[in-house]
């Protein structure tokens, strides 16, 4: 169990630091944050390889962490725009 949330843990870091690169813009999210956005993407990624593949794949598997990656992106994507927090980065 402790290594399921240390790997959640560090595949949310990665994901969500990858998310705010591609991204555009400046975003002014900390590091919790940031692991935070990439366990969501890492959610909404898994859901859609669920609803294109039927099975659940799993954590250490490159598909994972490619949908964990989009997934985050998706998640920073509509973040900005309900939130109206999208500025030129600097």
């Amino acid at each position: 169990m402790l290594g399921f949330i240390i790997g959640l843990l560090v595949i949310g870091l990665v994901a969500g630091f990858i998310a705010r690169a591609v991204v555009p813009g400046k975003d002014d999210l900390s590091v919790p944050q940031t692991i935070l956005l990439g366990i969501v993407g890492s959610f909404v990624g898994g859901l859609i390889g669920f609803l294109i593949r039927g099975d659940s794949g799993g954590i250490v598997q490159t598909s994972s962490w490619i949908g964990s990656i989009v997934g985050a992106i998706l998640a920073l994507i509509v973040f900005n725009k309900a939130t109206g927090r999208k500025g030129v980065r600097s």
